[in-house]
């Protein structure tokens, strides 16, 4: 009798797995990836994901920068590089040295017409060199409006557009069904980090919380009958 009593009170503890199993599966998808500006910096003639922003990046003499506007996955080993070579001596080849000034080539990548806002397109099909001339403490960010100014940043300093690109939005997620169905507009984009930031994974839904918390009163409700047997 004993042994038949403490099966009874797993049942309802195997039900309650069996609801959040199905919650899980049922789930909407989170977001596959994000619309934003990602910040590179040149490492032997290759491209390295930046470990910080290009406000706080200060870039020796003879860098390369490279920036690339892409719908990319939320790590930096699958976020899209720069289509331009990391190269310096070819960018820099035909701007003279001056004393007082260093200068950083910078390798601007407006993306492909894919992966492009709603109502919106690449200014251009290819990449961008520039071999920016500036002070010996100037920072990434300054080397880029040199080079391809305007740009546009929002509250949080998050870089949003380059020489003007894209002309709304902020580092949205986007969500698997837009892969399918085409970009759509967001009314409130998430701010996720771009060429600034880091960024930060996407919160449960309101119906897998609900699930969460009925799995949680199964349990309970297992163990007060499991002890008011024995």
């Amino acid at each position: 009798m004993r042994h038949r009593h403490r099966h009874r009170g797993l049942t309802p503890l195997v039900l309650a797995f069996g609801v959040l199993l199905t919650l899980l599966a049922s789930s909407p998808a989170l977001a596959a990836g994000y619309r934003y500006w990602s910040f590179w910096e040149g490492a032997e003639g290759q491209w390295q994901y930046a470990t910080q922003g290009p406000s706080t990046a200060r870039p020796a003499d003879g860098s390369a920068l490279g920036f690339r506007f892409a719908v990319s996955q939320d790590a930096a080993a699958e976020a899209a590089k720069p289509r331009a070579a990391a190269d310096f001596a070819a960018v820099c080849a035909s701007t003279p040295a001056v004393e007082g000034r260093k200068r950083i080539a910078v390798a601007v990548d407006f993306g492909v017409p894919a992966d492009a806002p709603a109502g919106d397109a690449p200014p251009q099909d290819t990449p961008r060199t520039a071999c920016a001339q500036v002070a010996p403490d100037a920072t990434a960010a300054e080397a880029l409006a040199q080079a391809a100014k305007p740009l546009r940043y929002n509250s949080a300093a998050l870089l949003c557009a380059v020489s003007g690109y894209p002309k709304q939005g902020c580092g949205e997620p986007i969500a698997d069904t837009e892969d399918e169905q085409g970009p759509k507009p967001s009314a409130k984009p998430e701010q996720k980090p771009s060429a600034q930031s880091e960024f930060e994974g996407g919160g449960p839904s309101t119906g897998l919380l609900a699930g969460l918390a009925a799995v949680a009163a199964l349990a309970a409700a297992a163990v007060w009958q499991s002890r008011r047997r024995r």
